[in-house]
């Protein structure tokens, strides 16, 4: 009877979470204030609410977000991140991700230990926690108002690196005040190597060997239920074996959405799987972002001001040096430069959230400084949500970063329509044989579809003179169908038995692109 009356009331609390996260997502789209603010800054804004009135909905330990939240939240960006787009911005995200990370963590933590009392080893552990981004909100608005994709690629791809790497480096500071290990930096490097090398290597595996089952056969919801397997499969595996279940996911999400989604799974499929993904996404993000606010002391933090003060000072100070330092040497490098906007949205842009709450709520309770670390993070966090966060936006436009939102929507839409009409026609000509049709009513039918679709080209003529770089949507249209009709047709002679190893599509090499 115990057993079964703590099922209930876990399920009562879910439900009352669920109902909660998706009544705040509901209402941010009946009133057109709510709408100015993405609907997870809503979600803690409400939880902080609830936090206020001494409501606490469930426990947010490390173990929920690292275990249950984080591994199909890293899954769905990293499968719909595009290889050829992070490819061409590679060498600015791994700076970001990596030698960002490292300053970051000596940065924040070396600033707070000299103007506070906590002694080094515990800054460091807040710098490691805050060393991970978490741009939900950001991405979420740039796909609002437009944002080009190229600051959509460097945010998004920053972040699904960074996190595996501030998780690394988290696991190796934590037991150097533990006693545990003397830090050195060729045993830090062997172990960031040991990690990450794991990672990369169990994510490979499994990612080849999704895609080379579902090259197999064409069983749609069998399909989608195997991309649940790389989510938590390689997360658990890649921990098991000593390595970062963090990179793990994100390398097998960026194979399967850019390789085995492309060879293994016919359009269809694919539809429904980043659709299942999408829904996935926006479910736990519900959850994860009503429970921070939640789980957030407000008298806690009021008594830890001037620490969480020094906190937010560090972060935006070393977030700022890291940014425009290291998108000057990008610049140098790749001979492809990051505008100053796009470097001060990347800036005002690295929020934190669930993993640098999952870190720091890491820390062994036996360690002295422990609480000092969860209130300098979870004070931070809020900062960065909810002021930066909602500054986001006004920063954006004032920047001229934001694009015609609207009008590349409805261009979308006619070139969807123009090419379904001229599909009809088609079909309709290939009717011609059957004398069983009267000929008058084809005639009618075929006049009335070619007067829409010459409408339709009209209205796509138009909006090409107001907006000339909407032509750019249309030869970006045609390059990715051109690459789906050759990757489905390797796919086609792999499934009848005409061909029996993968082919890396050509046309990604030889179709020009946009930097």
């Amino acid at each position: 009877m115990e057993e079964s009356a703590v099922i209930e009331e876990s399920l009562e609390k879910f439900l009352i979470v669920l109902c909660i996260s998706l009544g705040v997502a509901t209402l941010s789209q009946f009133y057109s204030f709510f709408r100015q603010i993405p609907y997870t800054l809503l979600l803690v804004i409400v939880g902080l609410g609830l936090a206020f009135v001494d409501i606490r909905l469930a426990n947010l330990s490390p173990e929920l977000i690292l275990l249950i939240f984080l591994p199909p939240l890293l899954f769905e960006a990293a499968w719909n991140i595009r290889w050829r787009n992070l490819k061409n911005n590679l060498i600015p995200v791994s700076l970001l991700a990596i030698v960002g990370v490292v300053i970051s963590v000596v940065g924040i933590g070396t600033t707070i230990s000299y103007f506070t009392e906590l002694s080094l080893p515990i800054a460091l552990l807040v710098g490691v926690s805050l060393a991970a981004t978490d741009p939900v909100a950001v991405i979420a608005l740039f796909r609002e108002l437009g944002v080009g994709e190229r600051l959509t690629v460097l945010m998004e791809g920053e972040s699904l690196f960074n996190d595996g790497v501030a998780v690394v480096a988290f696991s190796i500071l934590v037991a150097i005040p533990m006693g545990t290990q003397e830090f050195s930096v060729s045993n830090t490097l062997a172990q960031f190597v040991s990690f990450t090398g794991i990672g990369i290597g169990v994510g490979l595996l499994v990612g080849f060997g999704i895609s080379y089952l579902t090259q197999r056969f064409d069983l749609p919801l069998v399909e989608q239920s195997l991309t649940v397997v790389p989510a938590y499969g390689t997360y658990l595996l890649t921990e098991e074996l000593g390595g970062s279940g963090v990179i793990g996911v994100v390398t097998a999400g960026l194979i399967l959405g850019n390789f085995g989604s492309r060879v293994g799974m016919n359009p269809r499929t694919r539809l429904s799987v980043t659709e299942f993904w999408e829904f996935v996404a926006f479910f736990v993000n519900s959850i994860v972002f009503l429970l921070i606010g939640d789980q957030i002391d407000i008298r806690g933090l009021a008594e830890k001001w001037q620490l969480i003060g020094v906190s937010i000072l560090a972060l935006v100070v070393i977030r700022g040096i890291t940014i425009y330092g290291l998108g000057a040497l990008s610049d140098v490098i790749t001979k492809n430069p990051i505008s100053w906007q796009q470097k001060t949205v990347l800036w005002w842009g690295g929020l934190r959230g669930s993993v640098s709450i999952a870190l720091a709520l890491s820390v062994p309770a036996m360690l002295e400084g422990r609480q000092d670390i969860i209130e300098a993070v979870f004070g931070v966090v809020l900062f960065t949500l909810l002021f930066q966060g909602l500054t986001m936006q006004p920063l954006i436009e004032k920047l001229g970063l934001a694009g015609d939102r609207a009008g590349q929507e409805q261009y979308s839409e006619l070139l969807a329509r123009r090419r379904s009409l001229e599909n009809v026609l088609q079909h309709l000509n290939d009717v011609q044989q059957f004398p069983a049709i009267d000929q008058g009513f084809k005639n009618n039918l075929n006049d009335a579809i070619q007067k829409e679709l010459d409408n339709v080209k009209q209205q796509l003529s138009q909006l090409q003179q107001t907006n000339p770089e909407l032509k750019s949507l249309e030869q970006e249209q045609l390059q990715e169908e051109l690459l789906d009709i050759e990757v489905d047709t390797y796919a086609e002679l792999i499934r009848a038995g005409k061909l029996n190893k993968n082919l890396s599509p050509v046309l990604e090499e030889i179709i020009p692109h946009k930097e």
